[in-house]
């Protein structure tokens, strides 16, 4: 049986031989369905990881106004900019197993994005630190061909159908042991697990033109990727811009592949306490740093043990930002200074009641 895993060898083969589909056509109902369990389970673990970065900061003055004139820049203003490292990513540490969901929240410009950038291999340079280990080792090419990634923006061609993106896409990446009917049968696959169906022969659409919904949009980049069956997938903020129930499928779609012995790793920027709930492990960031990883039932108990903790039952994701975001207990020092301010505004008109009415 083929795997769809979308590795080929240097000739354009598959590892299990060499293209025999023209010889000996496979059976249709040999094809087995991509949303199976995983063929090559993947453990990622994360240690000590960071990420700096350099921000050369200049000094403002007549610089920017010589440089209008075209008079060009001063050689002592140019010198005297000084160049700063900008802190990114701090000593995250965790892992992530095969058959779970580890979602990564954080308020904007917590260091989401680049923490899954460095997961998938994206972050080059000197200023990225730490280990990342993919079954207690480096990740090679077999493990980033066994790895999808789905962007937060959606790049898809608004011209084209659900059906003719995927199968164009599966025409492109499967590897050349499979035939041209069954690289259709794969797409036909992934678009019926993923509940694609209804809109296949829709066109992908953009702001100006109409087409899929935005859940869909988002369930088509997931297919993208699950064509050649990875075994890791990530995902930056999948559910930005989806409603409620658009979001739960969506989460559904991806708890389902992780009963099947996938890797999913997601940024979530403020899920809904029922989104909440289906999350294996948690990693909360703030600034960079971690606040809390492990089990997302666990985390409530863990910051009330130190001594953070709700004044009354709320989404756990939303008390997640609000620490993250410094703004813990502001809502209950403006309602005690309320309180105050009301007791001071009562006393003072009960006082100025009490002169007036008094007859000695």
């Amino acid at each position: 049986m083929p795997m769809f895993s979308g590795v080929e060898t240097p000739n354009g083969d598959s590892p299990d031989g060499p293209d025999q589909s023209k010889n000996h056509p496979r059976d249709p109902r040999d094809l087995p369905s991509l949303m199976l369990s995983s063929c090559y389970p993947i453990s990622l673990k994360f240690i000590d990881v960071g990420y700096r970065v350099k921000v050369e900061s200049k000094s403002k003055g007549s610089s920017n106004l010589r440089r209008i004139l075209g008079h060009g820049p001063d050689h002592q203003e140019s010198s005297s900019g000084n160049v700063q490292e900008r802190t990114i990513l701090s000593g995250i540490t965790g892992m992530a197993s095969p058959g779970e969901i580890l979602a990564v929240l954080g308020p904007s410009g917590s260091g989401k994005s680049t923490f899954l950038n460095a997961l998938a291999g994206r972050l080059q340079g000197q200023g990225f630190t730490g280990t990342i280990l993919a079954n207690n080792k480096r990740p090679g090419k077999q493990i980033m061909r066994r790895t999808g990634f789905v962007t937060q923006d959606d790049i898809l061609y608004p011209h084209l159908t659900v059906r003719e993106t995927l199968i164009f896409c599966s025409l492109l990446r499967l590897p050349k042991s499979l035939s041209k009917n069954e690289k259709t049968m794969v797409a036909e696959s992934v678009i019926s697990e993923l509940g694609l169906t209804k809109c296949e022969n829709t066109i992908i659409g953009n702001s100006f033109i109409r087409g899929v919904s935005g859940g869909e949009r988002k369930r088509v980049s997931i297919a993208h990727e699950m064509l050649i069956n990875p075994s890791l997938l990530i995902l930056d903020e999948p559910t930005s811009g989806l409603d409620s129930t658009a979001a739960h499928r969506l989460v559904l779609t991806l708890n389902s592949l992780a009963q099947k012995g996938k890797t999913i790793v997601t940024s979530m920027h403020q899920p809904s306490s029922r989104l909440y709930q289906m999350f294996d492990s948690v990693l909360v960031l703030s600034e960079g740093r971690c606040l809390y990883y492990g089990k997302g039932s666990e985390a409530m108990g863990y910051f009330e043990s130190v001594g953070y903790s709700p004044s009354f039952p709320m989404n756990p994701a939303d008390f997640f930002l609000d620490l993250a975001n410094g703004t813990y207990g502001f809502d209950s020092r403006f309602c005690l200074c309320l309180c105050c301010l009301l007791c001071v505004f009562l006393l003072i008109w009960s006082i100025q009641l009490m002169s007036t009415t008094w007859v000695p």
